[in-house]
């Protein structure tokens, strides 16, 4: 089960990197977002999955899990989404401005 999770890793990083290799800025966008689910997931399979009890001072002495990678995800998770929704506001008032979503054009000078 966990190498089939590594493989779908490596997919979604291939997937990334193809979309952020691109020249549309909207690909560029959706490929650092499938980059950080990439990220998020791979955090989370290294992390393991752990039988125990919770972590509570009034418990009695047993195996406790660990909340660190959870609580790493979820703090990843809403800082990725918040990057995203800004980046997308961003690339919003550049095509109003250019009136193109091309990395090429939006650089200004032209290739000789």
């Amino acid at each position: 089960m966990e190498t089939l999770i590594i493989l779908l890793i490596g997919i979604l990083v291939a997937v990334a990197t193809y979309l952020i290799l691109s020249r549309n800025i909207i690909r560029v966008i959706l490929g650092t977002a499938v980059l950080s689910h990439a990220v998020h997931l791979l955090i989370l399979t290294l992390g393991g999955l752990k039988t125990g009890n919770v972590p509570l001072l009034t418990e009695a002495d047993a195996p406790y899990t660990d909340a660190l990678p959870q609580a790493l995800i979820l703090t990843a998770i809403v800082i990725s989404f918040a990057v995203t929704a800004f980046i997308l506001v961003l690339a919003y008032r550049a095509y109003q401005d250019n009136g193109t979503d091309d990395l090429d054009a939006l650089r200004g000078t032209n290739d000789e």
